[in-house]
This record gives C-alpha cells, structure tokens and sequence, in this order.
C-alpha cells in the first residue's frame, strides 16, 4: 500500500468528471480530487509504481500534458505499510466476499471487520457493514445483525438489501411491528418484488395475531377483576370469570398479564371477600402464576395471607393453599422441569425464603388457630418436601431442622384426644397423617447419632407428659405414643418397652371414663404386634378387656378390643389364646358394623381395622370372603375419599390372600424342636393352598381389582410404601393362577400395577414386577398395557433378571421379554437400553433346562437387532458355539430356539456363515441333524440355515455342503410329494436346489 501526494497548478474542476485523469480511473467517483493538493493511498506493487512514476514525469514535463486537465507541480510516493501486507478495504471486502460465498462465515466477519477498520469513504463502508450484516444473520446474531444494517442504511435509506437484512433480524428477535416497516419499505421500492410481498403478508398477519392476543388477554383480565369484585353480579356468571381467570393462569402469558396488570392486588381483595368461591378462584389463579416462576414466586409479602387462608375450616380452601404451596416450593427447588422460555426468571439463592415456608408450616402444625383441613394439609407438605426423595442425595438439612424445630409439635398432634376439650382442631386423618411424617423423618436420618437424638426428644416429650395427678395429660401422652408406633415403629417400641408403660396402658383399660378406654386399648393394639408385648396383655389383662366388652356400649371400644384377639398368636393355629368360636364371633360384629352404612365412616373404618388383625384367623378369612355385602362394603371404603383406610383394607386383602412373608422352615429343625420340646408354629388347615385359591376366585369375583386400582392411584401421603408393598403382595397372589390374569387385565390390573413396579420399598417393587412378568408372560401384552405404558413394563421385568432373584422370578421374566420381543423394533431396543442382553446371555448358560431354554427363546426375538448381531460377530468369545451346540439338545424347545436363532444370524450377516463353521468341527454333524429332525418347525430351521450358507457368497463353504451327505438328504426331502403338514419344509428344500444349481454346484437330472 502506497501513499501519493499531489500538487496542480489549479483548482480540479468538473471536467475531472468527465475527462478524469488517468490516475483517477481506478477509483470510483468519490474519490477524485477537489482541492490543489491531496493525498490518496495507491494499492499496487513496486512495479506499477516504477510505471506510475514514468507517466507523471512526462506530465508534469507536459509531454503527455492535455489541454483540458491541470498541470501536476509536483508528487510524491511514500508507503506507510509494509511491503505484502494488505491495508486496502476495497480488498479486505473482496476476500471477506470469497469467504462468504465459500461458507466461512467467521472468516469473511474477521475481513469484513478489518475493512471497517479502515475505510474512511461512507458508501464502501456501507456496503461492508450490510455483508457482514447478512454474516450475523447466518450466524444468528441478530442484534448484531439488525446493528450493521442499521448503519449501512444511514448512509443509503434506499439500500434493498441492508432493510431486508434489518427487517430478518428484527422478526428473530421478537419486534415484529419494526421488522414490518422496513419490509413495507424494501416493497415500496420494488413492488413486484415477491420475497418482500410475500414477508409483507405474513409479518401483517403475526402483528395483528399479536395484537389481538394482547389486547384481547388485556381486557379479558380486566373484565373477570369487575366481574368478582361486583357485588351485585349474576353468581353464574361470578363462576364463569373466576373459572376463566384461574385458567388464564396455567398459561405463561396469561399468567404474566395477570402479573403485570396489577393483578396481585386484585386477588388479595378477592381473598378478603371470604366467599368460598372468590377464595378459591384467587388461590388457584396465584397456583399459576407461581408455576415455574421464581420471580414471581420470591420475597411475596402476600403469602402471610396465604397462610391464614389454609388455616381456614374449609377442605377444599385447604387442599387449594396446600397445592399453592406446593407450586411456590417447586418453583423455588427447581423440582418444577418444565421449560418457560427465554423469559423464566433465574433466581439463584431461595434458601431464605424455603426456611420462611418451613417455619411457617410447622408454626401451623401445632397452632389452635388453624382448622383440621389446614393441619392436615400443612403436615402433608411438611412430608412430601421435607424428607429427600433420593436417599443418594447428601443434603438432608431440612429434616434435621424439622426435628429440632418440629418434632415436639408434631408429637403434641399425635397426642390429641378429641373427646377432651381445650384440644387442637383435627380431621379423622390428622393423626395419621403425623404418624406418616415421623416415620419419614427417621428414615431420612443417616447415622446413630442423629437416631439418638430424634429418641430423646420423643423419650423427653412422652415424660413431660406423665403426671399422677393429671388423667388428661397420662392419655396424651399414651396416645403420643401410640402415633409413634404408627409411625417410626422401633422408636415407639422402644419407649413401650420403659418400666410402667405397658402396666399403665393395661390399668387405664379399668378406667371408668371411656375416653381413657379407647386411648388404652388402642395403644395396646398398635404395642401388642410384638409377640412379647400381646403375651403380656394375654396374661394380665386378658380377664379386664373381656369384661370391659361385656359391659361397655360404646361400639368404638369393643371394635378395638376385637382388634386385639389375633396379636397374641397371628397365623400360628397353635397359639389360639380365646376359645373356640370367640374369634369368629367378634369378625361377625365387625361385618355387621362394616355393612351397616348408617353408622359413621370412622366406625365402619375401626371395623375393617379389626378385620385386618381377625382376618390372620383362617375361619375368619373364610367367612369373610363367603360374606358378599361385607367385603363390597370393604371395597367401596377403599374407593373413598378417606385414605386413611387404605393400610387396614391393604392388611385384610393379605390376610385373606396368604400373601404375608412366609418363612421356610426346614423339616429336620421342626423335628429338632420337638424333640427339644420347643413351640412348633402349625398351620390352619384352611391355610393351605386349595382354599387359598378358593378365596381368591371370590375375591376376584367381588371385584378387588377395581378396589386395588383405585387404591393405586391414590395421590395421597397416606399411601406409603409399606402400603404399596403389600398391594403387591396381593397382586402377586392374585395372579397366581393363569387363568385369573385375563381378569386382572381387563379390570386395569395391569396398569395398576406398573407404578407398584417402579415405586416403593426393595420388596414390594420385586413383588410388583414379578406381578407384571406373570400377566405379560401369558396375555396379549398390547392388550394388558396398551398405548406406551407398555415401554415402562420393560424396566421392572429387567430388574427380575437380577441374580438374587429366584428362579420363578428369572423364568417368568425372561418368558415376558421374549413375549415382548416379538412386537417390535422399538421394544427390542428398549430392551437393550435397560441393559439386559448380558443377563439373557448369562442365563443361556444357566444349568436349569427351562431358564436356559426362556433366555435362549428371548435371544432369539432380539437377533434382529444390529448390536446383538455384532456382538455374535466378535471374536474372543463363545455365543455363536453355545448357539449352535444348544442345537443337539435333547430339549426341542430348546433346539427350536437355539435354531431360529441362527436361522435369523445367518441371514443377516452373511459372515456368521462362515464363522458357524470355525467354531466347532461338528458343524456339519448338527446341521445335519437338524435337517433331519422329525419335527417339521425344527427341520426348517435347519433347512433356512442351509439356504443361508449356500446364499453367503462363501463359494468354498457351498462346494463343500453339496459334496456331503447335506445334498443327498435335500434331494430327498426336496421329490417329496406335496404335503400340507409339511410343505414349508419341502419349499425350503427344493429353494436350496435351485441356489445350488445357479451356484453350478449341481446340474438338473435329465432323462437320456
């Protein structure tokens, strides 16, 4: 790059326009001098300027001098830059254009930019700013992209291009009324443009589209506000606005409108009507706007409002608070995953805000200001986001909080007796649902020291409570105990076990209040489930209860007194502690109460509670299942909105199903015991499997699978995973008979028991899948999971191939893949996405026949996918010898199997051909066994393994199968007459001529 410097004897006039100087030419219009002296930068090398010099000199002598043009005084070159590097705009946009048009978008940006740098003349830099322009555009950099067009149009508003490029920016980045004016522009300039009318259409259109939305959600919000707040406004159509405003709110830009349109405080004057409806309607519509939104969610000065709200005497304000909370705590943890968009709010610390919420439910906890509904509800928040739902994750701060902060509190609720006055506001389910939130918090607890403390705070509080000379705070305490062995079990047997505890339960039995009674002998219920705490009731108190149910009225206390006649021996026929019919006798009492819909629910509930423990009797679980109205009665309480009957009716269907842990016990050990003169548990003769099976088909008949259905589906704490395991249990049991499944599917068993599958303790999700392998393993599995929920079978019946698993488990899963195997692709791949080819393999291995044989039949429906194909064309390894080995077996099942397996290698990789014969050297032998097999489907296979190898273009491998014995017994099976039973296999045959013959391997016969 060169600079030249100028001198005329006079002004340039115009006539440089028109008869420009030679130096001039190269340069557009702008650049021609106007002045005496200039400087303008040259670009060119060392040898034009040598030339450039030449014709200078002999203008300035006036040699080449023309009459029109000003004559140079003088000149002179200098160069700034260095030899070879380029300096020149005009340049650096040429080669950023090369880059462009070869796709280097970065490169072309990096010339582009170095041309800016250095260009002075507006118009070039204008046309550099609109290229990179349309570079930011392929780049996505559209604000970028809207800035360079926008200077390139500074310079020429006309630019076509640079607005284009203005207006594609504009519309990416949401300003669709600006994007509009520039393509209006870019038309009015060229009108039969069709690019530009046709963006002119559709722009229109998204505005107006737009614009409707706004307003219309603009004025819609304000309408439904008049509408609610209007006193003297239709109820209908109150309903209707608070309706309309609550779904306007479970969409992100209603939700924002409503936000933004001074809606919070509308809702707060809403929540200060105290109409039920107007309250819930607010509720709800701040449940939408605080889904998914921290900014909206955090520092709320309205959520003391809230609080006092689900604090209201009312279930369903209650249950709307507790789901509004739950919205707010998701927001805050991020346990909400859907996605919001580019506007969602990223706050990054709400810890302070969580221990707010924390603190203010476990005030609510304890609180006599705040109704039953509201207990419940703040108890069932506390359970679900206090403990972790991943024992894996570390942080279990929050439970440790709530057991210094809360503990008490929760055991004061668990201690409250109804019947006495001055006591807490609470729901049948309270209680109950206290016990559930203790059991959760010991079990989030990691280690000792943790355990230790959450005892002595409860051993403290229980103490606290004794007093001599206070009967009121003896029964609390009682009943504080009886909610923790509802819950943490070890914890509350443990204080049980304390010197007194169990002699004060027994001597408040002999109480002349009542109240006392119930308390009594309902801790007694929940302590005697271990054997040495019912032997100690048996033996001191025995005489007292019994006379206490001669002579009480109350119903309430002699259902609970039922509750305890099977504790003391459970299932051991042995241990019967009453007389004979006693038991049965109060069952009966039980049935009758639980059949009688004109008592209330909690005593028809008491009833299925003291079935639960009666029904251990094998004569009670007889009559019951023969007693139709009772177990509809048990099944329709199962289907109600009280879940708190789902524990109770979940241990009378185990009971009557036998589906109960069972321990073997080893014949040499019992006759050990006798002859030790040890106890020897015996079994009750309706206990064995005959009349198990007998009680089922009634149970079935009666309709448990919609009962257990419904019971599934329970959203609700109370359903926990020792209630799902021995839903499980029962599933399992009733699935037991082939037959029956075909009812259990049609009913939603199978669906039902998918949740059960991935959800719950160890044991009960085994139990579960073993439920689903049973059903899948004999049913239509279409049918039985139709839709996806299919795909989500697959995970529960892998888990079952797991080597602690027994053999019945591992058999029937294997059965229930190959059956899902067969359906198609996409199971076969989800099959291998959960991991399960090197359990199927490792069980082909297996020394039991049928296992082997299941996991050989599974392997087979996988070998048509590509990655079970590779790993058999892998070397280092014994698949493919294992396969064709397995084809000799004396088992036909499993020869079929093991057969059509190759069959389907063979024909997919024609290398396995190959292979097949450097595994074993009786290759020949086997497949020639197998062509001769006397079973037709066997034979086949073999004869398809033939074709495949006469089919692999191995010619060596054909040659020698048409010079054995393989040719002679495919000429023979192939001149068979035609024959139905076996016509596939004569196909066959006479197909594998017919190659060989085009192989010219053989030649047709021909009579001379």
């Amino acid at each position: 790059m060169w600079e030249f410097s100028v001198e005329f004897s006079q002004q340039v006039s115009v006539l440089w326009r028109v008869d420009p100087h030679p130096l001039f030419k190269i340069y557009p219009p702008w650049f021609w001098p106007t002045s005496l002296r200039f400087s303008i930068n040259i670009n060119c090398d060392g040898g034009g300027v040598a030339l450039l010099q030449k014709k200078l000199t002999a203008q300035q002598s006036g040699s080449e001098a023309r009459t029109r043009q000003p004559k140079i005084l003088s000149y002179n070159f200098s160069s700034p830059y260095q030899m070879g590097e380029m300096a020149d705009p005009i340049q650096f946009k040429d080669e950023g254009n090369k880059h462009f048009q070869a796709g280097e978008v970065d490169k072309a940006i990096e010339c582009y930019t170095k041309a800016i740098k250095l260009c002075t003349e507006k118009k070039v830099l204008a046309v550099v700013y609109r290229n990179r322009s349309a570079c930011f555009l392929k780049k996505e950099s559209y604000t970028n992209a809207a800035s360079d067009a926008s200077k390139a149009i500074d310079v020429d508003a006309a630019d076509v291009k640079a607005l284009f490029r203005r207006c594609q920016a504009l519309e990416k980045l949401g300003k669709l009324d600006m994007a509009f004016k520039d393509v209006q522009r870019c038309s009015t300039i060229e009108p039969k443009n069709k690019t530009f009318l046709e963006t002119l259409r559709r722009l229109g259109a998204e505005i107006q589209a737009k614009l409707k939305t706004t307003f219309s959600t603009d004025s819609r919000v304000q309408n439904m506000f008049d509408i609610l707040l209007d006193e003297e406004m239709d109820k209908d159509k109150k309903e209707m606005a608070a309706n309309n405003l609550v779904v306007l709110a479970r969409e992100e830009a209603g939700a924002e409108r409503i936000f933004q349109n001074n809606g919070v405080p509308l809702l707060l004057d809403l929540l200060e009507t105290g109409k039920v409806e107007m309250v819930l309607a607010a509720i709800r519509t701040f449940a939408g706007m605080c889904t998914g939104h921290k900014a909206r969610v955090r520092g709320r000065e309205d959520r003391e409002v809230h609080y006092s709200i689900m604090a209201v005497d009312n279930e369903d304000i209650a249950l709307a608070t507790c789901d509004l909370f739950q919205c707010i705590n998701d927001s805050l943890t991020g346990g909400d995953r859907r996605f919001y968009g580019k506007e969602e709010a990223l706050v990054l610390d709400a810890s302070k805000d969580l221990k707010s919420i924390l603190m203010a439910l476990l005030e609510m906890v304890a609180s006599k200001k705040v109704s039953g509904h509201g207990r419940d509800q703040a108890l069932n928040l506390l359970t679900r986001n206090v403990p972790r739902k991943d024992k894996k994750d570390p942080d279990h701060s929050k439970s440790l909080f709530t057991i210094d902060h809360g503990l008490k509190k929760i055991l004061k609720v668990c201690g409250q007796i109804p019947d006495l006055p001055d006591q807490l506001p609470m729901t049948e389910n309270t209680q109950l649902i206290a016990s559930v939130l203790l059991d959760k918090l010991w079990d989030d607890l990691r280690c000792d020291p943790e355990r230790d403390n959450y005892r002595e705070v409860c051993d403290e509080y229980i103490k606290g409570k004794f007093d001599p000379n206070d009967m009121d705070r003896n029964i609390h305490a009682i009943n504080a105990l009886s909610g923790l062995l509802q819950g943490p079990f070890e914890v509350g047997n443990q204080l049980v076990g304390r010197q007194g505890i169990m002699e004060m339960m027994v001597a408040l039995c002999g109480s002349e209040r009542e109240v006392d009674q119930m308390v009594a002998v309902e801790a007694l219920i929940h302590s005697s489930t271990k054997m040495s705490r019912a032997s100690f009731i048996i033996t001191n108190g025995v005489s007292l209860l019994k006379d206490i149910y001669k002579k009480t009225k109350n119903d309430k206390i002699k259902i609970h007194l039922s509750n305890l006649t099977s504790s003391a021996g459970g299932d051991d026929y042995s241990m019967r502690q009453f007389a004979e019919g006693s038991t049965e006798k109060l069952a009966k009492q039980c049935r009758k109460w639980l059949c009688n819909s004109a008592m209330d629910t909690r005593t028809r509930k008491w009833a299925i509670e003291g079935l639960a423990y009666l029904t251990q009797d094998a004569d009670v679980k007889d009559d019951f299942v023969e007693d139709d109205p009772a177990m509809k009665a048990m099944f329709d309480l199962a289907k109600s909105k009280d879940k708190t009957i789902l524990y109770a009716v979940a241990c009378t269907l185990v009971n009557c199903t036998n589906s109960y842990e069972k321990k073997d016990i080893m014949p040499e050990l019992v006759q050990l015991a006798k002859f030790s003169k040890q106890h020897v548990p015996e079994q009750h003769p309706k206990d064995k499997k005959d009349f198990i099976q007998k009680r089922v088909k009634r149970m079935l008949k009666g309709g448990v699978i919609s009962a257990l259905t419904v019971m599934v589906k329970a959203d609700n704490v109370l359903l926990t995973d020792q209630t799902k395991e021995m839903l499980a249990r029962v599933f399992l049991a009733l699935a037991d008979d082939p037959k029956d499944r075909g009812t259990i599917c049609a009913h939603g068993g199978g669906k039902a028991l998918i949740p059960l599958a991935l959800e719950g303790s160890a044991i009960g999700k085994v139990r579960a899948a073993h439920a689903l392998a049973k059903i899948a393993a004999v049913s239509n599995p279409e049918i039985a999971f139709p839709g996806e929920r299919i795909y989500e079978v697959v995970r529960p019946l892998v888990s079952l191939l797991h080597p602690e698993r027994d053999g019945v488990q591992n058999y029937e899963a294997l059965l229930s893949l190959t059956n899902l195997a067969g359906l198609n692709d996409k199971l076969r791949v989800k099959i291998l996405k959960e991991k399960a080819l090197p359990e199927i393999e490792q069980y082909m291995f297996e020394d039991h026949d049928h296992i082997r044989q299941a996991a050989t039949e599974c392997m087979c429906n996988l070998v048509t996918c590509k990655e079970v194909q590779d790993r058999y064309l892998e070397d280092g390894n014994d698949r493919l010898k294992l396969l064709v080995l397995m084809c000799v077996e004396d088992n036909e099942k499993l020869q079929r199997a093991a057969a059509g397996g190759l069959a389907m290698l063979t024909a997919a990789q024609k290398k396995l051909c190959t292979k097949m014969t450097l595994v074993t050297l009786q290759w020949m032998e086997i497949l020639q066994r197998l062509i001769l097999h006397d079973q037709p489907q066997i034979q086949h296979r073999g004869l398809v393994i033939v074709y495949n190898m006469l089919n692999s273009d191995d010619n060596e491998l054909a040659k020698k199968l048409m010079e054995s014995e393989i040719l002679e017994i495919l000429t023979v099976i192939g001149k068979a007459m035609d024959n139905p039973k076996r016509q596939i296999v004569i196909d066959v045959a006479r197909t594998c001529l017919v190659k060989a013959m085009d192989l010219g391997l053989i030649k047709p016969f021909t009579t001379p």
